[in-house]
Order: C-alpha cells, then sequence, then structure tokens
C-alpha cells in the first residue's frame, strides 16, 4: 500500500486569507495528496525572555510566522467547502485552550459538513501566553485538561442523550448535535512519556515532527508495545509525520545533512527511510519555504511528482 501523503494549508500571514486557502485545497486535491493540514497558533509574544521563549526554552525565539495564524477551524472549513476527497486534519490542535464541550462540537459539525473527513490531531500544548489569554486551566495541568476533553468529546460525540460531569463541567442530559458522520480519528502529538502513554491508551495514532527517521520508528514501536501491554492491538495504531520544511528547498552537501532539508529529492529520501520506519503517512509544510501562492502550488506539484518518481505514492489518475 502507498505511503499516504498531506500538505499543509497557507495559514500564514503572508497569504491572502480570502483566497489561499480555498485555491490551495482545491490544488492539493487536483495534484492527489491525500489530506489537508492545519495548525493553531493563537499569539505570537512580544516579550520572548525567560519561559515567554519558544516551547518555554529560555529566551529561545518564536518563528516570526507563528504572527497571524490564520483560525484553523475556519481554514478546514474553507477547504471542506471546496474538496470532496482529501481527509482534513489539525496538526495540532491545542485543546487545552478550548472551552472541551465547545470544541467537541465544532469538530463534530467540521466532520458532519465534510461527510466523515476530519482528522482530530491534538496537542497539550505549551505556550504560557496562549494559556493565559485563552485556557479554563493553567498550563501546568495541560495534561489533565487533554484528557478531560477526551472524555467530553467521546460524550458529545456518541449518541444522545449526552451525559457528562465532572467537578468543572457538566451536561445535563440533552441532545446535542450534529454528531459527526464517523467516528473521528484522533491523534496526539508529544514525545514525553506521559504524552506516548496516552496515545497508546487512547489515541489513532501518533503525530511526530523533526525526528530522524530511525528515531521516529523506534518511538512509534515503542507506542505500539505500550498499546499492547494496554490490551489493544498495536496495529491499530498509526503515525502520521509532519515533514516540517524551513529555509529554501536548495540542495545541501555532504553526509552531516539534516534530515528534512535540502532539495527536493534529499527529502524524498528522507520520507522513504520515514516509510521503511513504519510510517505511513506523512504531509509537508510548503508554506513555510514560499512567498506567495503560485509558488505554493508549485513547489506542492514538484514535491508529489517527486513521490511518484520515487515510487512513494500514485498520480491521481491511478486511484
Amino acid at each position: 500500500m502507498a505511503l499516504r501523503v498531506g500538505i499543509g494549508l497557507p495559514q500564514l500571514k503572508h497569504f491572502d486569507p480570502r483566497t489561499a486557502v480555498t485555491r490551495a485545497a482545491r490544488a492539493a486535491e487536483e495534484i492527489g495528496y491525500d489530506s489537508v493540514w492545519v495548525f493553531e497558533r493563537f499569539l505570537r509574544p512580544q516579550d520572548q525572555g525567560g519561559p515567554h521563549g519558544l516551547y518555554q526554552m529560555p529566551d529561545v525565539p518564536w518563528p516570526v510566522r507563528y504572527g497571524g495564524v490564520l483560525d484553523p477551524l475556519v481554514a478546514l472549513t474553507l477547504a471542506a467547502a471546496v474538496t470532496e476527497r482529501v481527509e482534513l486534519g489539525t496538526c495540532v490542535l491545542i485543546a487545552p485552550l478550548h472551552v472541551p464541550a465547545r470544541l467537541a462540537r465544532s469538530l463534530a459539525s467540521l466532520d458532519a459538513v465534510s461527510g466523515g473527513r476530519l482528522v482530530a490531531g491534538l496537542g497539550a500544548g505549551w505556550s504560557i501566553d496562549e494559556f493565559a489569554a485563552l485556557a479554563p486551566r493553567p498550563v501546568t495541568e495541560r495534561g489533565a485538561a487533554l484528557d478531560e476533553f477526551l472524555d467530553v468529546a467521546a460524550a458529545i460525540w456518541g449518541p444522545d442523550p449526552v451525559a457528562y460531569r465532572n467537578d468543572r463541567w457538566s451536561v445535563a442530559p440533552a441532545e446535542v448535535g450534529p454528531k459527526p458522520a464517523r467516528r473521528i480519528p484522533v491523534y496526539m502529538g508529544g514525545f514525553a512519556d506521559a504524552a506516548l502513554r496516552r496515545i497508546a491508551r487512547r489515541g489513532d495514532g501518533w503525530l511526530p515532527t523533526g525526528l530522524p527517521p530511525a528515531a521516529a520508528g523506534a518511538t512509534l514501536a515503542r507506542i505500539r508495545a505500550m498499546a499492547a501491554d494496554a490490551g489493544r492491538d498495536p496495529s491499530t495504531v498509526s503515525c502520521t509525520f509532519q515533514v516540517g520544511l524551513d529555509g529554501t528547498l536548495d540542495p545541501v552537501p555532504g553526509a552531516d545533512r539534516r534530515p528534512y532539508t535540502g532539495s527536493i529529492e534529499q527529502i524524498v529520501e528522507d520520507i522513504a527511510a520515514l516509510e521503511t520506519a513504519g510510517v505511513d503517512h506523512v504531509f509537508l509544510t510548503v508554506s513555510n519555504v514560499v512567498t506567495d501562492l503560485d509558488a505554493y502550488v508549485d513547489t506542492a506539484a514538484a514535491f508529489h511528482a517527486a513521490l511518484e518518481a520515487a515510487g512513494l505514492t500514485t498520480p491521481p489518475a491511478a486511484r
């Protein structure tokens, strides 16, 4: 079975929000991509000192592209309206930043209007600034908040009457709809032991990025072993890898090239190694390396053609 391949939608502020997402989504489907993906960033703080740095690392600056990111569910709704086949994924939606029942209903609605194409990729988050601005619970409780969302979503997405109660939220027996068109697959990011255990117990898949192929394969094997220990069929735990592009697509010489850098052909070699390591779905953040929508579409087409030439995916006509 061919590797499944997706592409990140252009949510960054240098794209025109009136037209970029819809044109990109249509192009992705026409080129032959299997999925389109969005991510969530509410803000980019001006003070990035101390724990306000990237991933709470002291004084590590946030990427400039994190300022002015288009809302992920708005972007996916636009994409759903102009496509018929591609899956619609979030990588990641920061569940603890949201009121659980409201987010669960929004995701159910999006799955319903798209005909069952949503993949809910979730993360616990890390930005103390985003938590201060939005979250019902503090950043120190983000793991518990993600678990809470999974519990609430299971109730909201399940049959009516919906009933849920904990020490923070309650839904008295009620009709809550619309329901998802299918059981929404839930993928989660993370590398810490607690995150991996959560995926093994409760997730349909893992959403890594940045790891070399061998490390990704080893961690995926570990998650699947944890799933087996929890009484699950380990083969039901999938992996969608975000190939995070950055800089340029110029060739990088030498054996010490970092994975997922260099030319399109070099990055395709890395993707082949991911498939060998057990990854079954990848997506490319093309909008990180282009400055306009024409270049986005051209680069998306070039990547897909290179993946076809490498035997990693098939052209649309062959499906």
